[in-house]
């Protein structure tokens, strides 16, 4: 009996290749997604569909220029347009952002949150940043960011201890509720 418990236990657990960053960050990314979610935010997904619509035009425009009559080199024009606004919408407005949110429910606030994360390669510091979609306005909150060592967090063998995580994590979020916006005049 105890042995099924212990296998239940590992079965959920978010095991982490401790060698490999990304496959750090992703697991971290995935756990504050969930961690967010569970505090009453609603995933916004409108960046994501403009995101999905903008690579399905990018998809027809190269099948056009596959069977179009021109080879190549000229007609690279269509492929520059589309593929130029794909990231300079990344670059300007996802930046890091791993969760964009609408605000809870019955909140008074009127702006969702920016979730954002960094974990630098050959770097154990993760760095995550709560910050308001709406900067501009007047319920926005001061933007708050967390560095700690992903060391922290997971054990020898790679597993998440999602108890302390979740602490830092929701001790972030509630830092961010908290702190009043400072007016600049």
């Amino acid at each position: 009996m105890a042995e099924k418990k212990a296998e239940t236990g590992n079965k959920n657990a978010k095991k982490a290749n401790l060698l490999d960053h990304s496959s750090i960050k992703h697991i971290l990314d995935e756990s504050v997604s969930e961690i967010v979610k569970s505090r009453g935010y609603v995933e916004d997904l409108r960046m994501s569909n403009v995101r999905l619509l903008i690579g399905t035009i990018i998809i027809v425009i190269a099948l056009v220029a596959q069977f179009y009559k021109k080879k190549f080199p000229e007609n690279r024009d269509f492929l520059i347009v589309f593929n130029g606004i794909l990231q300079l919408i990344i670059y300007t407005k996802e930046k890091n952002a791993i969760l964009f949110t609408y605000p809870p429910a019955g909140s008074v606030t009127s702006t969702g949150l920016v979730v954002s994360s960094k974990l630098p390669r050959f770097s154990d510091l993760y760095t995550l940043t709560i910050a308001s979609a709406d900067p501009k306005s007047i319920s926005a909150g001061k933007t708050v960011e967390l560095t700690k060592s992903v060391t922290q967090w997971f054990t020898k063998d790679g597993v998440l201890v999602e108890g302390l995580f979740w602490k830092d994590v929701e001790a972030l979020i509630n830092d961010y509720a908290a702190e009043p916006k400072k007016e600049v005049i």
